[in-house]
């Protein structure tokens, strides 16, 4: 596996956007593909969650959780293709949602060709060590949209605000 010769560092970028017709803040942060740098975008996702006081701590702790996931898959989508491309991790504070973009240059990732789990009270579900990252995204936020390509995926996370963002429906 091939490394970037640069110092590994993490800037985050704030801008002003129109996006889909929603105006609001944008914070994009390219991460090195490596697991010591999760909590760092964590921790910028959380700022920005934070900064919208109608978005209630254990929703952040959410988003928080499955932004971890996303990008713990996408670390491991570099390592399996080999990519010393960075990780982009892009914030959206809209009107009335937070979208997180977490975008990969791996293979390409289809969560549908995933096989389903047994159920919990299942006993062969003792067997299932890894697996648990995709669903457990889908149980954290509002919505989540998977997006694969040859070049990579993205994988948008969606929380609503205010009184629409009381927890995954």
């Amino acid at each position: 596996m091939q490394r970037s010769a640069a110092a590994p560092t993490a800037a985050p970028r704030r801008r002003a956007v129109t996006d889909g017709g929603l105006a609001g803040e944008v914070i994009e942060l390219e991460i090195p593909a490596r697991a010591e740098f999760v909590a760092l975008a964590r921790l910028v996702v959380s700022a920005l969650a934070s900064s919208d006081s109608t978005l209630a701590d254990e929703r952040i702790d959410d988003l928080k959780l499955a932004v971890s996931e996303a990008c713990t898959n996408a670390i491991e989508a570099h390592d399996a293709a080999g990519s010393a491309e960075r990780v982009l991790v892009r914030c959206h504070a809209g009107a009335d949602a937070l979208e997180v973009r977490v975008e990969d240059r791996g293979h390409g990732f289809d969560p549908a060709g995933l096989p389903d789990h047994p159920p919990v009270t299942d006993p062969d579900r003792l067997k299932f060590e890894r697996g648990l990252g995709i669903p457990l995204i889908r149980a954290l936020v509002d919505e989540v949209e998977f997006s694969p390509t040859d070049e990579g995926t993205s994988v948008r996370l969606v929380m609503r605000l205010g009184a629409n963002g009381a927890g995954p429906g």
